[in-house]
């Protein structure tokens, strides 16, 4: 192994998430740095006793050290091969890479795959990668290039889409382009549905492929209802519902380029179809006063909460978003929904959601516990990967 790596020792009692392969070195835990060390470098971290536990990509920022390796290992380019490949066996594992029916899926999931501060999710052959670390912005075309050797011809182009993702403490200006080959925005298929992804505007990464497996479920509760999709973004959900045999689907953002992208989006699937009606609206404004008018709602907001200082407000709002839905929703109905924040907790979204139940006198009921699907994978060592949590709930 390379000792050239700027050494990280830490307090005494604060190596133990390390030793359960936990991957983050908070900085409060660090005793010492010895000599200097620069944002996106390459660190060794041990223990009081001088126990190697890790090497990692150095920030600054609550998080000091994202550990991409718990073993001694030289982190040159046949160590990223080697992850990247195992990324990649795991979704053709899953069907995900030669499949007919969905061709845009998440390759590398950051902790998940054991590259923090990496995502990478492919789009009918164009992959669009954003960077959350300097680590890993810094071997970016490394990676690129690695990415084409192992999928050949299914990669068509990279695009690195990390300007607003890499920490702006660095002082990187960073900007989104192409750093291999080219492409241009286009179609692309899930579960046997068409949408337009903007890789280039659009949230994430283009698109909100963590809900895939979601919609589907939602479009087996669809048949004969009237169906409203709540923060639609590109109407993923909206035309899934129409797919399972909805009444009517009525798409809601705020946004009218989101409500623009949904109407396409309908248009490809659904041309002409007179069950759709998409509307530029605020969500608790529109929530107000449609009783009874829908037996299926989708909440689905954008994240509450993207730090753990703003927890308490998060909670507030998913209480009182989720007890507008259940006063106004028909008897019979059904519920789905989300939190996408990460710092809440699955039992905290539970009783965010339990409290709307209950401001709104409903008898409510679980039906399905909903998380991310497989290509977004949850190292077992780290829980806070798990950051998607959803229910389906029947309201008496």
């Amino acid at each position: 192994m390379n000792n050239t790596y700027t050494k990280i020792v830490l307090k005494s009692g604060k190596d133990q998430s390390l030793k359960r392969f936990h991957p983050w070195v908070f900085s409060g835990a660090v005793k010492k740095i010895y000599g200097t060390v620069s944002e996106g470098d390459i660190v060794s971290v041990y223990s009081n006793q001088d126990e190697f536990l890790g090497l990692g990509h150095y920030q600054i920022g609550s998080i000091a050290v994202r550990v991409f390796s718990f073993t001694e290992v030289n982190p040159d380019r046949d160590f990223w091969k080697s992850k990247l490949e195992e990324a990649y066996r795991l979704r053709a594992a899953l069907g995900l890479t030669d499949s007919q029916q969905t061709n845009v899926y998440r390759l590398v999931h950051a902790e998940g795959d054991g590259m923090p501060g990496l995502i990478i999710d492919i789009y009918n052959g164009t992959a669009v990668m954003q960077m959350h670390s300097i680590g890993m912005f810094q071997i970016r075309m490394q990676l690129a290039e690695i990415l084409k050797e192992i999928m050949g011809d299914k990669l068509k182009a990279v695009f690195d889409k990390s300007s607003k993702t890499i920490p702006f403490k660095a002082g990187i200006e960073a900007t989104d382009g192409f750093i291999l080959g080219e492409s241009s925005p286009e179609m692309v298929t899930e579960n046997g549905l068409h949408f337009n992804v903007d890789w280039v505007e659009g949230q994430k990464t283009g698109f909100f492929i963590d809900q895939r497996d979601n919609r589907q479920l939602l479009s087996q509760y669809s048949k004969d209802r009237d169906v409203l999709n709540m923060f639609c973004y590109t109407g993923g959900f909206s035309f899934y519902a129409m797919k399972g045999g909805a009444r009517s689907v009525h798409s809601v953002d705020s946004s009218g380029k989101a409500i623009d992208l949904t109407r396409e989006n309908v248009e490809l699937n659904y041309p002409d179809d007179k069950r759709h009606e998409a509307i530029v609206a605020d969500a608790f404004d529109f929530l107000k006063d449609i009783k009874d008018k829908y037996d299926l709602i989708v909440l689905d907001p954008p994240a509450f909460a993207k730090h753990r200082e703003a927890l308490g407000h998060a909670l507030q709002g998913y209480k009182r978003i989720n007890a507008k839905a259940f006063e106004q929703i028909r008897p019979g109905g059904i519920l789905f929904t989300f939190s996408c924040s990460q710092v809440v907790s699955k039992e905290k979204f539970r009783e965010a959601v339990f409290s709307g139940a209950a401001i709104a006198g409903r008898t409510v009921r679980i039906l399905h516990q909903m998380t991310q699907p497989a290509d977004h994978p949850v190292s077992i060592y780290h829980p806070e990967g798990e950051y998607l949590k959803g229910l389906v709930l029947y309201v008496e």
